[in-house]
């Protein structure tokens, strides 16, 4: 694992703490993420695409919509898309963890290939403890890691067939418009357009004919987080995109609305889990 965790290694004042995300070209539509975290919080958040999770060693925390799950050795975690959530540690000495974020993409054709029914697929359940789901999520990292293509794809169709067979269903489609959610949507539309010079709470309820505190609660509603926390998560999800196509983070920083590179860094790191150099190194195809 040493070359694996080569410049990996974040260096939080002894703790121990390393994290490596990157992309194995041979297995496009799929990110890899596997660390140790002890003093480390991911704040609010969500993801385009799936999180399949092992835990290996201590005990993360998820704050979810439905509650906290707490996460042991040989768990698994399974988050879908767009779902917001926290995870700090829960334990002293934090926790350890190899992460699958397949795309919809391919989630999708593995549940075609696999015989699933039509619609996108939506895993049921936040946590189950499956031990050998753990090894075989670690086993596609180490596999990736060797450089050995034929088993990282095998191990990786199988786990991810293996959890959609046990635990999904049809993804549920978004309940019908409630009172102020067509607000809140408008509201995240005017905020990805204007990413860089966001208005303020009063001005963007004004331009959308509501009041402050009712377009907060719908939001809040709508996307399980507040404008501004949305707005600093959506920001560091275009820097990714920015830094994937091999714009430097300096500029990345500025196009997505951050005031320099160290704001980027900050908000990057707690988000993300690595530095936003780090997470551009470990592209696929990266030097």
């Amino acid at each position: 694992m040493a070359a694996a965790e080569d410049g990996a290694r974040r260096g939080a004042g002894g703790t121990g703490e390393w994290a490596r995300h990157w992309q194995y070209a041979e297995l496009p539509g799929l990110d890899l993420l596997r660390a140790h975290y002890v003093r480390h919080t991911f704040p609010r958040h969500a993801h385009d695409g799936y999180v399949i999770a092992a835990v290996t060693g201590g005990v993360e925390e998820i704050g979810l919509p439905g509650g906290v799950v707490r996460a042991g050795p040989g768990s698994v975690v399974l988050i879908n898309p767009e779902v917001p959530h926290s995870a700090p540690a829960g334990v002293p000495e934090g926790w350890a963890y190899a992460t699958l974020y397949p795309s919809r993409e391919l989630i999708a054709e593995v549940a075609e290939d696999d015989g699933a029914p039509r619609g996108t697929p939506g895993f049921t359940p936040d946590m189950v403890m499956d031990p050998r789901a753990a090894r075989m999520i670690a086993d596609v990292h180490r596999a990736a890691e060797a450089g050995n293509p034929l088993a990282a794809d095998t191990l990786l169709r199988g786990v991810v067939a293996r959890m959609l067979r046990r635990h999904a269903g049809p993804l549920p489609a978004r309940a019908a418009t409630a009172a102020g959610a067509a607000d809140a949507e408008r509201a995240r539309e005017v905020l990805e357009a204007r990413m860089c010079e966001p208005p303020s709470l009063e001005r963007l309820a004004a331009q959308l004919g509501t009041r402050p505190f009712a377009l907060l609660r719908a939001f809040r509603e709508r996307y399980g987080m507040p404008p501004h926390t949305w707005l600093t998560d959506a920001r560091v999800r275009r820097a990714r995109l920015l830094l994937e196509a091999g714009t430097p983070p300096a500029e990345a920083a500025l196009a997505v609305g951050f005031t320099d590179q160290p704001h980027l860094n900050r908000h990057f790191t707690r988000i993300v889990g690595v530095p936003p150099g780090a997470y551009r190194r470990g592209r696929a195809g990266a030097a």
